[in-house]
């Protein structure tokens, strides 16, 4: 059997803040059941079981909601407790969760070093930045909490890095975002286009991205990346490091860009599965683990319709000089589709603009790196 990945919800779409952009409250609404609340113990038991019966060698367990914290740290002192249990192969587990870091105190941060998690912690640049679309449900800025979870996390040695969407509003300031992360010290970075709600046409709400500032953005920040990158001052930028490793030969990590769908094991709280954190509705549910052993859910026909649905290429990206490094995008960019098969990425400019600009130097880079040291 292959390495077993999970990304899992313990927690729903019930979340402790309310971010102006969030992309799960519209998949959510988008299905007969808003919330299904959070996980009961034996379904964490059940998935647990499961995951470790049918992985070899490595099984990995994500956590996000929603904001899976909304679940408890008793929730996930008994994953701990499960996965001693069953892991009866000896598999190496790997622990990771995405947090806003509103509810983390002490005893969360003790928590997620004693057991090696690796935390995505959400932050939007600097306060005046950040209190724009990330606030609370009195609409309070959350800024002050987040650095408060950062001291918790450098103190007691808790690995992680941080994720930022880049919407209408942050797109704006690169370079203020850049500089304030690497003050404070953040070496591990991951910036993530803003989503619309599904079915709904891209650019529609004040904090849609727009292609031309979406380009602007990826390409002063790429400028100031890859300065400090010549000067030994290395930052890690996710997506550029992947690029770099692509033009090394190395394979796409990113799952968005493979240029096609592959299904993923994403649980809802009832132990619902879906095929992708993006399609986590009615007409993409592969089964229930109460029901159906994970490895058969990829032998349905939903399975394999949704990978199906993502293979047709646009002829623009078959002849477009970056397609070897781009692959058209996450089919979520390419939404709405047109008859049936996937559009055109609602990015594409901003793409071509920013890898026209910045392709040079990742391959200088990539030979950089490539050189016997």
């Amino acid at each position: 059997m292959p390495p077993i990945s999970l990304l899992i919800k313990p927690a729903s779409s019930l979340c402790n803040i309310r971010c102006a952009y969030c992309f799960y409250h519209s998949i959510a609404e988008n299905r007969e059941i808003e919330s299904y609340g959070v996980m009961k113990l034996e379904t964490l038991e059940l998935l647990v079981q499961k995951a470790l019966s049918t992985a070899d060698q490595v099984c990995g367990f994500a956590f996000q909601g929603g904001e899976p914290t909304v679940a408890g740290l008793p929730f996930f002192q008994k994953l701990i407790e499960f996965q001693k249990k069953y892991n009866v192969k000896k598999v190496t587990i790997s622990n990771s969760i995405q947090t806003n870091g509103i509810l983390i105190d002490e005893k969360w941060a003790a928590y997620l070093a004693e057991n090696n998690f690796l935390v995505g912690l959400s932050l939007d640049g600097p306060g005046e930045i950040h209190d724009l679309s990330r606030v609370d449900v009195r609409g309070r800025g959350t800024f002050s909490r987040v650095m408060e979870t950062v001291a918790l996390f450098n103190r007691y040695r808790v690995e992680y890095n941080i994720l930022f969407v880049v919407s209408a509003v942050t797109a704006r300031h690169p370079e203020k975002i850049y500089r304030f992360f690497k003050k404070n010290g953040f070496k591990f970075l991951q910036f993530i286009p803003c989503l619309d709600p599904l079915h709904e046409k891209p650019g529609s709400n004040p904090f849609s991205l727009r292609s031309d500032r979406y380009a602007d953005f990826l390409i002063r920040l790429f400028d100031l990346w890859i300065d400090d990158f010549k000067k030994g001052e290395y930052v890690s930028i996710r997506w550029f490091d992947n690029l770099v490793g692509m033009l090394m030969g190395r394979p796409p990590e990113q799952c968005g860009m493979l240029g096609q769908c592959r299904c993923q094991f994403v649980v809802e709280a009832d132990g619902s599965v879906f095929p992708c954190d993006f399609y986590v509705i009615d007409a993409w549910r592969l089964g229930n683990i109460h029901e159906m052993d994970l490895m058969d859910m990829l032998e349905t026909e939903t399975a394999k319709k949704f990978m199906q649905y993502s293979l047709p290429v646009d002829p623009k990206c078959r002849e477009c000089n970056h397609y070897s490094l781009c692959r058209g995008g996450c089919r979520r960019s390419r939404e709405p589709f047109s008859e049936g098969i996937p559009a055109l990425n609602h990015h594409c400019t901003a793409y071509m603009k920013f890898f026209d600009h910045a392709v040079p130097r990742m391959q200088e880079a990539a030979r950089m790196l490539a050189r016997p040291r």
